[in-house]
């Protein structure tokens, strides 16, 4: 179920060049959140009527946090809302990724009761699609060995790096060489020779799209394709 609701800013800050992070009070919309999710955010400005997609990237208790890269006039008003603020919301939306399949994955391959067994996840991000994976892996964490692979334009675009290292390996690429490895993702796990089992993967359609071309029949996987709606 969506919730629609005018929650409170309790935080919100700059993580990287142009992408802020918000924390918000929900009355029930956090507790009825997967990940995978997103809320649609409402500009508060009368002139732009359609809200902005945003994924959700983590949740403790009633607060929903959100991370976002100011794209235009509505995602630039967002950056500039201040703690004790309201902004109007509606959420969560979408399909999040089905977590129960996983451990059906696990027996139908292995036969192994679920328990016992250990599933090797991959988790990408690509560039503002790294927030999602946060939340997905802190659901992931007890039964599976996580890495993630992050792809991001540049140094100066990285996000979410050391939170993420609390949940497992992380590898990250960048398109100019100016951190980690300079390539793509799925160079970057060729060469590192990284196995799993099942992938999940949030960002740039190019991206998904060549992980689709790579995995489809080889691995079980979930994407979150990522589309502009406003």
């Amino acid at each position: 179920m969506s919730y629609r609701e005018n929650a409170l800013i309790i935080k919100t800050s700059c993580l990287a060049e142009g992408i802020y992070e918000m924390w918000l009070k929900t009355d029930k919309m956090a507790g009825e959140a997967v990940p995978g999710q997103f809320i649609a955010v409402y500009s508060n400005d009368g002139a732009r009527l359609l809200p902005r997609p945003i994924s959700i990237c983590r949740i403790d208790k009633d607060n929903l946090r959100i991370v976002y890269r100011v794209a235009g006039k509505g995602t630039e008003e967002f950056s500039k809302m201040k703690e004790g603020e309201y902004v109007n919301i509606q959420g969560p939306l979408g399909n999040g990724y089905d977590i129960k399949s996983i451990m059906e994955y696990v027996k139908n391959v292995t036969g192994n009761d679920c328990a016992d067994t250990e599933l090797k996840a991959i988790l990408f991000g690509g560039g503002i699609g790294v927030p999602p994976m946060y939340f997905l892996a802190k659901m992931l964490k007890d039964e599976n060995d996580i890495t993630f692979v992050l792809g991001f334009r540049s140094k100066s675009q990285i996000i979410l790096e050391n939170e993420l290292k609390k949940y497992g390996d992380v590898f990250v690429a960048t398109d100019d060489g100016s951190y980690g490895y300079h390539g793509n993702v799925l160079k970057l796990i060729e060469e590192n020779k990284i196995d799993f089992d099942v992938i999940y993967a949030c960002g740039p359609t190019r991206m998904l799209e060549a992980l689709d071309n790579r995995y489809c029949g080889k691995k079980e996987g979930y994407i979150s394709f990522e589309e502009r709606m406003a």
